[in-house]
């Protein structure tokens, strides 16, 4: 990938609302330039999705989050492939990542009640032929998402006033 395209996608992680002109401006190129280099990562598959982080503390409506770990029996021709596209395809999962270490996979779901979880994992993720094991983990607050601290008066109250 060239400096262009990585200097590009660092803009967008951090503002994925900024346009291709205010782009071109900040990277000394035309706005037909960024637009192109843009719309080609996203037609590689390199930009798959532009998103808001949201801190849900802060809205009416609930939700529950949770992180499973779960160990899988990988399968002869497709490896941990076909387990982890089975998984993925639920509609709670919201996250789904192949890891090294005591688990294979690190699935992070969404549900209305912590009885939605729990029927997710006991109903249909433990019953899958392939699932060895899992452990759930509910995520009780979110300090820090993607980069992003999710509560600016903390970030505000850890800086340290200077004094000459």
């Amino acid at each position: 990938m060239e400096k262009f395209q990585t200097e590009i996608l660092k803009i967008l992680q951090e503002d994925g609302r900024c346009t291709p002109a205010k782009i071109a401006v900040m990277l000394g190129k035309t706005e037909a330039e960024v637009a192109a280099a843009v719309r080609g990562m996203e037609e590689k598959g390199i930009i798959v999705k532009y998103t808001a982080i949201v801190n849900g503390e802060r809205l009416a409506e609930e939700t529950v989050q949770a992180l499973i770990e779960v160990r899988v029996s990988p399968q002869k021709a497709s490896g941990f492939d076909a387990i982890a596209e089975e998984i993925y395809r639920f509609d709670e999962v919201k996250s789904c990542y192949l890891m090294s270490g005591g688990y294979d996979l690190a699935v992070f779901i969404e549900g209305k009640t912590l009885r939605d979880v729990a029927r997710f994992v006991s109903e249909r993720l433990s019953t899958l032929d392939d699932v060895l094991s899992t452990a759930t983990h509910f995520i009780l607050k979110k300090y820090k998402i993607e980069g992003t601290i999710t509560d600016k008066e903390d970030e505000n109250r850890l800086r340290l006033s200077v004094q000459a």
